[in-house]
């Protein structure tokens, strides 16, 4: 029997990294193709990898709560298939073509048809390029375990020590990167947002009757923030070194409460493509899918500028991390009724209004206090000036 060593497949371009969380199957124990062997875990999402061949698993390189990189084998499987690069061809391979240059160095390197089917390229169509073949081979030759980090036993009655779990520990070096990385500044502004919540309260249940969808305010703070970026293309930005990458798509992203406490963030790819009720479908089909951790792993990557939705556990404003590497992230606080000042033709009144605080992070390095300042008020007149008639 040949021996065939499973690597960790690439799953999208920022991610590098995956812990193991269990094996489904056991050393010695047969599998068939498409089976599950190991479930996994990024900084973006949970997922599982399938046997590529009918076989038997030899060997676990990796164990539960270690962490393999991108390419780094991570089980060897002992099959009677015959998958050695000599099968790669034009006509072999369904899903994309291969140049004679890519086989002649995955021969070289002795990567697989199965293998080099998980390389994520960087070419047109997905190709893989000769860049993207050198680049995986140098992560696959740096074949690193992670071993969990061992604690002391408490030693103070009085405390207790609770290891982070997987995601709050991506989560601690996320956050902290992005204050390394990024010059935080915040702005905040106030909104009258008291022709939105009317007009959801007038229609909100015929809405859901007759299309099965929840009508939240979230697909119009969405509309609003899109609307507000193409009047200002210079917040969906990224920055590499002293350059700064202009971003033609709006990729929104959701922060999102999980029901274990952490945090997630799902992408609208081309929100600005959606018109309202689009977005509610979309907003709510992704947000479902997160709490039950169904997402795939490209719903969570890719996303240019983030909205979190403080508001909807009891806060007015605060001052949200940028979600690197992006620029900039807006926190929706809490609607509140308020006592305000209502200027008419006739004299200014006195009324009771619904009111919200948008507090606007931005990196200093790239968006001066105009910018971010102009921005978070743009999105704030966008709100207020809600069409209350329209028909969704």
């Amino acid at each position: 029997m040949a021996e065939y060593n499973l690597p960790l497949p690439a799953m999208g371009e920022s991610i590098a990294e995956a812990t193991i969380i269990r094996w489904l199957k056991e050393e010695g124990e047969s599998v068939k193709k498409e089976d599950i062997l190991v479930e996994i875990a990024t900084d973006k999402i949970d997922t599982e990898i399938s046997s590529p061949v009918n076989g038997v698993l030899k060997k676990k390189l990796f164990a539960p709560n270690e962490v393999a990189k991108v390419g780094n084998f991570i089980a060897i499987l002992e099959t009677e298939e015959k998958f050695f690069l000599e099968k790669i061809s034009v006509e072999k391979s369904k899903k994309r073509f291969y140049s004679p240059l890519v086989r002649s160095i995955a021969k070289k390197e002795g990567i697989n048809f199965y293998e080099l089917e998980t390389i994520e390229g960087s070419g047109e169509k997905g190709r893989i390029t000769k860049k993207d073949m050198l680049k995986y081979i140098h992560i696959r030759k740096n074949n690193i375990i992670f071993p969990k980090p061992k604690y002391d036993n408490v030693k103070n009655e009085n405390e207790e020590i609770i290891e982070m779990d997987r995601i709050r520990k991506i989560t601690a070096k996320h956050m902290i990167s992005s204050k390394n990385i990024s010059a935080h500044v915040t702005s905040f502004v106030e909104a009258d947002v008291t022709n939105i919540v009317k007009w959801r309260e007038k229609i909100k249940e015929t809405f859901q009757k007759n299309t099965g969808e929840k009508l939240t305010l979230m697909s119009v703070f969405v509309e609003c923030v899109v609307k507000a970026i193409k009047d200002h293309p210079m917040i969906n930005i990224s920055v590499i070194g002293t350059n700064i990458i202009k971003k033609r798509n709006i990729h929104i992203g959701l922060a999102t409460a999980l029901p274990n406490g952490n945090l997630i963030v799902p992408v609208i790819k081309n929100a600005d493509s959606y018109n309202l009720v689009g977005l509610i479908k979309i907003i709510n089909d992704l947000i479902k899918r997160a709490k039950s951790n169904q997402l795939k792993p490209e719903e969570t990557q890719g996303g240019t500028y983030t909205i979190s939705n403080i508001g909807s556990f009891g806060n007015l404003f605060g001052t949200p991390i940028i979600h690197q590497p992006q620029v900039a992230i807006m926190a929706i606080g809490m609607i509140q009724k308020k006592l305000s000042v209502i200027e008419t033709p006739k004299g200014d009144l006195i009324g009771i209004r619904y009111k919200i605080y948008l507090s606007h992070s931005y990196d200093h390095r790239v968006i001066d206090g105009v910018l971010g300042g102009c921005f978070a008020k743009k999105v704030a007149l966008y709100l207020e000036k809600f069409n209350c008639y329209t028909k969704i």
